[in-house]
């Protein structure tokens, strides 16, 4: 079969300002079981340019595809892009079959397949696997619905659902189709060439905001050698300089990340690793951080997420102030940057709390910070949480952590945006940080730095722009469970496959009449 798979250009600011871009794991990893099947494969990737929307239909239909998959690793914000992009390919090829993946459309796919018939089928959950049985069902003429993992719509029109797939417990089984993307044309770092890789999959912890963990269903990762060994043939093969983790949390099992660690060492590649991780796992690894650094671990983005205890333990987070303060310590012994996500909107908040949160972290002392805002997903418990809170933000493309979309009572749109530009601003500006920037003794970590300061500043003015110019936000919207749909969070995890006992699982069927509640918004 000729299968086209479709990154779409994302609006996110952090995706249009730098000069640098990642090649889009979640397609590659989805194109190298279907080349293994024999099907024709190629990669439309949007991002560069962006693409314009005529010229991505354009390069998708060219070929004449029996298939065209779409997806996104930022897919809440990216799926009005996909829904466009769908409905130019059905208007202008009613024949070719379109198939959507992502966490989104994973837990929305009542809401999509009500709302439109562009998408013939969605796939649950991990894709490797589903995505090919999918496509060689159709090839072979089998019923589709003897495929787990997909969602459509039935002979009668309504939203249908197969049970879930059984999860991946192999994830050195399905290969990443790298041959998919010219490695030249993708970079992070200030233009280091870069592919985006996962070690593990899923979070053994329960933070209740995180719209991921459910996603993966549970905790899995790479043979640690065999990873490395991809990354060393990444590097000699390709140049590959720099791999960045896309894993919720890949230092789960120091015994698993040691074994990583010592055979990166042994692979003896310059090539750099960032990522993220948790405080806790930081900490626990004192004894070992030297090898993280030797293996060519340079940055770690730590999900604080809040500096009050009292938040903390709303998100359940599971760490505290004390061990995220001392991780960074840890850090900066090693000789590896720090990174501090900051997110404010998780309760009521008034300039106190922001003014404690800014001298917590300064006292914290980050290389960098990234501070957000707080982005509440229907099939996750904080969801539930804050189901009562006004939408200040319809337009669901701006759903991507860095605009506000909830209503504070304490605040005014303008106070909090304002007063996280200036947290950001003095942070980044104080006296210790700019002294690294400049007189880092590391010409590596000094690169980086730089190139980080640059790219946050403009970043920093663009935001600006956009929220006096671009962006319009409702004075009096509706709560926020009215503009999503009642919450999903009983079914986080609905893509953990269950052995049936005596009799299988029977199909979920949706009616095709759906409320307002559950219609998607916008």
């Amino acid at each position: 079969m000729n299968i086209v798979l479709v990154n779409p250009p994302h609006t996110a600011i952090g995706s249009r300002v730098p000069d640098d871009h990642l090649p889009p794991l979640g397609l590659l990893a989805i194109g190298g079981p279907l080349l293994d099947t024999s099907h024709r494969v190629r990669l439309v990737d949007a991002e560069f340019g962006p693409m314009p929307l005529s010229v991505l239909v354009d390069g998708a239909l060219s070929g004449d595809p029996d298939f065209v998959l779409i997806g996104h690793s930022g897919s809440t914000s990216a799926h009005p892009t996909a829904l466009r992009i769908a409905e130019t390919i059905k208007a202008r090829a009613p024949g070719v079959i379109i198939v959507y993946g992502g966490v989104f459309p994973t837990y929305h796919w009542r809401d999509v397949l009500a709302a439109t018939d562009v998408f013939d089928f969605i796939v649950r959950g991990e894709g490797e696997a589903t995505a090919a049985a999918l496509v060689e069902a159709l090839e072979m003429r089998r019923p589709v619905a003897s495929v787990a993992g997909i969602a459509y719509r039935d002979d009668l029109g309504r939203p249908f659902a197969t049970p879930p797939a059984t999860t991946i417990a192999d994830l050195d089984a399905c290969r990443v189709g790298w041959e998919l993307i010219d490695h030249g044309r993708y970079s992070y770092w200030g233009g280091k060439r870069a592919v985006v890789m996962q070690f593990s999959r899923g979070c053994p912890h329960l933070c209740n905001y995180c719209g991921q963990r459910g996603f993966w269903t549970r905790w899995r990762h790479r043979d640690p050698v065999k990873f490395a060994k991809e990354i060393a043939w990444l590097h000699r093969e390709h140049g590959v300089e720099l791999i960045n983790l896309a894993d919720e949390n890949p230092t789960s099992s120091k015994k698993a990340w040691r074994a990583f660690l010592d055979a990166m060492i042994a692979e003896d590649v310059p090539v750099l690793i960032v990522g993220s991780t948790r405080a806790d796992d930081i900490v626990r690894d004192a004894d070992i951080l030297n090898l993280y650094r030797k293996a060519g671990v340079i940055r770690w983005l730590l999900g604080m997420e809040n500096t009050d205890e009292e938040t903390l333990s709303l998100i359940r987070k599971g760490g505290s102030t004390k061990s995220d303060r001392e991780a960074i310590r840890l850090l900066r012994r090693h000789g590896i940057l720090s990174m501090a996500t900051w997110v404010a909107g998780f309760e009521d908040e008034g300039f106190r709390d922001l003014w404690r949160g800014f001298r917590q972290l300064i006292a914290y002392d980050p290389d960098q910070i990234q501070a957000l805002y707080v982005t509440p997903h229907r099939w996750t418990p904080f969801f539930r949480i804050a189901s009562n809170r006004k939408v200040i933000q319809k337009d669901i493309r701006l759903w991507d952590y860095k605009h506000q979309v909830l209503h504070m009572t304490r605040l005014k749109p303008w106070m909090l945006f304002f007063a996280v530009k200036l947290i950001e601003l003095a942070v980044q500006s104080r006296p210790k940080a700019l002294a690294r920037v400049l007189f880092h003794p590391d010409p590596e970590q000094r690169h980086s730095m730089r190139w980080y300061t640059k790219m946050g500043r403009r970043v920093w003015f663009r935001e600006v722009w956009g929220f006096l110019v671009r962006d319009r936000r409702l004075t009096d919207g509706t709560t926020l469970a009215e503009f999503w749909g009642a919450p999903q969070d009983e079914e986080e995890e609905s893509m953990i496959f269950q052995r049936p006992a005596r009799k299988p699982a029977r199909p979920i069927v949706e009616d095709a009449r759906v409320s307002d509640e559950r219609r998607l918004a916008g």
